[in-house]
């Protein structure tokens, strides 16, 4: 990666762990840290993410090598590992801190976010909206060091 110029995409799509996963095996990302952004607690702990009271997602942040991956693959891969159209859940798990969220870095990457949102919303395979939040990034808060590479550390491929 010498010379290379790196960027940073974040998304959240439910539990951590898996969406972290998703994007880690992807050719052109150099790293994942999942934590947790988009709300009003400053340096949040796991539990006080999951009280639902803190406005955080649980995302992952995505630094990646452009000349490798675009931002619109990653986008690719965002919307088709979750379901976009469910608000505040992913699955079994409910709560706001598992919303479908793209959390943007420069008028770009909001550009290319909110026009691939458009195209799926009117591409016909959801019969449902998409719900997904696009906003700029904020202030992101790694998780505790137990959450990071969860899936890896444990020799699994994806969540139940």
């Amino acid at each position: 990666m010498e010379n290379s110029r790196v960027e940073k995409a974040i998304f959240a799509a439910g539990c951590f762990w898996g969406v972290e996963e998703t994007f880690r095996n992807i050719k052109g990302v150099v790293s994942t840290l999942v934590g947790y952004t988009g709300g009003h607690t400053e340096n949040p702990s796991y539990r006080e993410v999951c009280s639902d009271t803190t406005g955080h997602a649980e995302a992952v942040e995505v630094t990646f090598d452009p000349e490798m991956v675009s931002y619109k693959e990653l986008l690719d891969a965002f919307w088709a590992s979750h379901d976009p159209t469910t608000p505040d859940r992913q699955g079994p798990d409910i709560g706001s801190q598992y919303r479908s969220a793209i959390f943007y870095h420069g008028e770009e990457q909001k550009r290319l976010a909110e026009e691939s949102k458009k195209d799926l919303n009117a591409s016909g395979v959801y019969s449902l909206p998409v719900v997904t939040e696009i906003s700029e990034a904020s202030e992101f808060y790694p998780a505790e060091e137990y959450h990071q590479k969860y899936l890896l550390k444990r020799g699994i491929v994806h969540c139940g």
